[in-house]
């Protein structure tokens, strides 16, 4: 109870001070400027035999014997190679906006076969590709691998974190660059949520500072600003636009819910329509034991194992009940809802309730 009553009364405490301005690069992105993801398959070697068992993981060894062929050396089409220290993986990274030939990315390598762990191992050259097929990066490197797994003969298993993935700092090579992330004409702003307000008082910001005129809302989302063509012109440009201040719209009210931890939070805006809550306990103990039975001296009977349930049901006898006003504020309901103690699980029933019967005034979301 105490950890809900934090959580609603640091929210109410958070929502209920005054706005500021954000600046343009916290509000928006720059159309064409986002990273792109690269995606390859690779084999990692050198394992304390915790690689692929290769006859549950036939392509480990296919591409052991490509690799091998493209580097002389023939495996006897009959000879198949019992493996423990190669796993074949899949890697990917991301590829950030404006990166050039010859800069270094961090890359992802997680097992796709049966490999317990990664632990120790060095993945092979590598290409990555993108989404169109071209190979943008090359990756390489000795794994850092955060997990652990011990087992045993008999079948136990410890293991923390996961040890089947792990990352190499700085491990592929950029070798081919994304065209056209800075394109000549009109800078186009997207906001990250989209909304009307935020989007005019975007497009009021940027004429107060870089005059009337110089941008223009084209949606809910998109806000486009008049740059100079020069390249070296446009990135002080950008500089400058992305350091506006404004002063973003209020969100919608909305009550968002986390089905697995329980925690709610609920907007500033949220208000509740007249209504009446009552808040009951009902718990049902289901108790199953077990006795014995003895047949009787010198009978045929036998010594059988007897099932006993027993069923307790206990219902609250403190059920309150409390009465929402027209226009009950975010702070009234987190008074309502401590007073009646609700757990975080009796209040999603409450809001789902209230939502319902239409005397909640806001958007409820679970996630």
């Amino acid at each position: 109870m105490s950890r809900l009553r934090f959580i609603l009364l640091l929210t109410l405490g958070l929502l209920s001070t005054a706005s500021w301005a954000d600046r343009v690069k916290d509000l928006a992105s720059v159309a064409g400027v986002r990273s792109n993801p690269l995606v390859g398959y690779g084999l990692v070697v050198g394992l304390d035999g915790s690689g692929d068992r290769t006859t549950q993981a036939p392509f480990t060894v296919q591409s052991l014997r490509a690799m091998l062929s493209q580097l002389g050396v023939v495996v006897p089409p009959n000879i198949n190679p019992q493996l423990e220290n190669v796993a074949a993986v899949a890697i990917h990274a991301e590829l950030p906006a404006f990166a050039k030939p010859g800069q270094q990315i961090d890359v992802t390598v997680s097992s796709i076969g049966n490999s317990e762990s990664l632990r120790g191992g060095s993945l092979l050259m590598t290409p990555l590709r993108g989404i169109d097929g071209n190979v943008y990066a090359i990756a390489q490197g000795n794994l850092v691998v955060g997990g652990l797994g011990v087992s045993g003969n008999d079948g136990s298993r410890v293991s923390i974190n996961i040890p089947s993935s792990g990352r190499i700092p700085n491990g592929a090579m950029v070798e081919r660059s994304i065209p056209g992330a800075m394109a000549g004409g009109d800078v186009l702003l997207n906001l990250h949520s989209p909304d009307f307000t935020t989007a005019s008082r975007l497009v009021d910001g940027i004429n107060a500072s870089l005059g009337g005129g110089s941008a223009r809302a084209l949606d809910a989302v998109t806000v486009a600003v008049a740059a100079p063509q020069d390249p070296s012109r446009r990135v002080q440009f950008m500089a400058m636009l992305e350091n506006i201040n404004v002063d973003p719209g209020e969100a919608a009210a909305k009550v968002v819910i986390n089905s697995r931890t329980g925690t709610i939070v609920i907007g500033q805006h949220v208000t509740v329509a007249p209504a009446a809550v009552t808040h009951g306990s009902l718990s049902v103990t289901i108790r199953e034991d077990f006795g014995i039975s003895q047949p009787a001296p010198f009978s045929d009977g036998n010594t059988v194992v007897v099932p006993d349930s027993r069923i307790q049901i206990n219902q609250g006898g403190d059920g309150r009940m409390f009465l929402f006003e027209p226009g009950a504020t975010l702070e009234d309901i987190v008074r309502a809802v401590n007073r009646v103690g609700a757990a975080p699980g009796d209040l999603v029933a409450i809001l789902e309730a209230l939502k319902k019967v239409g005397a909640l005034r806001a958007e409820l979301v679970v996630i």
